[in-house]
């Protein structure tokens, strides 16, 4: 088994912002068809900024623990800024995570790009996100 962080065990143990936000300005669902783990992600907007993201997440510890972190990266954040999260940033905020795991971050940052793009689209506006960003095939770091 692989050995994770106190952080990662943490979020594990202790997710912050579980649930859904059922007024969401945008939700992200991704899927990674090879582990199984499907994260969905809400994201509430007010004057361009974030003020509030929550998840639900099926999947192992690190898919849990990431969701977790990636909610906290976002709140409070400009979307700008939030675009600009990695999943190399989310495992980092974790404390890291082992390499066989690091898909999960690369899940949790397509999850947080899927849902500001969800929400550009309700507003009738052009998405700034990359739709080759959210394809579940791309190289996993």
């Amino acid at each position: 088994m692989p050995s994770y962080s106190e952080k990662v065990m943490d979020h594990f143990r202790n997710p912050h912002n579980v649930g859904e936000i059922k007024d969401a300005d945008g939700v992200g669902h991704v899927g990674n068809s090879v582990c199984g783990d499907i994260m969905e992600l809400y994201i509430k907007v007010k004057d361009n900024i974030i003020t509030d993201a929550k998840f639900k997440t099926f999947g192992c510890g690190a898919a849990i623990a990431t969701s977790s972190m990636v909610t906290e990266l976002v709140k409070g954040k400009p979307i700008e800024e939030a675009l600009k999260i990695s999943n190399r940033a989310v495992a980092e905020a974790l404390g890291g995570l082992p390499s066989v795991k690091m898909h999960c971050s690369v899940l949790a940052e397509q999850a947080l790009k899927s849902a500001i793009d969800d929400y550009y689209k309700k507003h009738g506006q052009k998405s700034p996100v990359n739709p080759e960003e959210l394809k579940d095939e791309h190289q996993h770091e």
